[in-house]
């Protein structure tokens, strides 16, 4: 799922770690301004990682290459509008991703143009953008519990909205499955180059 050679270790600590904040904060933040006080209960709406890190979920991310940071709990029930709430919780966490690697990649090139754009500063930025697109890639994968799952959900007729949920149980292991064998960078590399090159177009015009 990622590059974790020892120098894209540590250069993409900061980005593997604004991924999996960002990413959980969004959820609780957009659940919390949908009408759910769930998230605000658990003290899930801080930016602090404390929050919203797994200690193991991370450990088994930089040693396996697959890990978790801690699921924002919600009750559809407490939103107004409940399908709309979760559709909109769901692509937070995603949609959050993306936007900060569309705005460090805005970063990169306006440090580019100025002439301070060292290296490490490079490799940094670079590693926070690689994060994050890919946690929103891997996330929107239609398979429970991941966010894609949840949005797919939202369209499908009742029988197979129940049949989609039952996956949930196999989840552990279809994500096993998809990490060890090249069905994972068979979705990611691709998207990844698109959402890179759709970003880098927009950026172009302007700068």
């Amino acid at each position: 799922m990622f590059d974790f050679s020892l120098m894209s270790l540590v250069a993409g600590l900061p980005g593997l770690l604004i991924a999996l904040v960002l990413h959980e904060y969004a959820h609780a933040r957009v659940a919390d301004a949908m009408g759910d006080f769930t998230p605000r209960m658990q003290g899930r709406l801080t930016l602090n990682p404390k929050a919203h890190i797994d200690p193991i979920g991370l450990v088994m991310l930089l040693i396996a290459h697959f890990g978790w940071a801690k699921p924002v709990m919600i009750n559809p029930r407490n939103f107004k509008n409940w399908r709309k709430g979760e559709l909109l919780v769901a692509l937070a966490g995603p949609g959050a991703n993306l936007a900060i690697a569309f705005v460090t990649m805005i970063c990169m090139a306006v440090l580019f143009k100025m002439g301070i754009y060292s290296e490490g500063v490079r490799l940094v930025l670079s590693m926070i953008v690689l994060y994050n697109i890919n946690f929103a890639i891997f996330n929107m994968i239609p398979v429970p519990p991941l966010d894609g799952s949840k949005v797919l959900m939202m369209f499908l007729p009742g029988k197979y909205v129940y049949k989609m949920a039952s996956l949930e149980r196999y989840s552990f292991i279809i994500l096993i499955v998809m990490m060890m064998t090249p069905v994972l960078s068979l979705i990611l590399i691709p998207l990844n180059h698109l959402v890179l090159g759709l970003f880098n177009g927009i950026i172009g015009v302007f700068l």
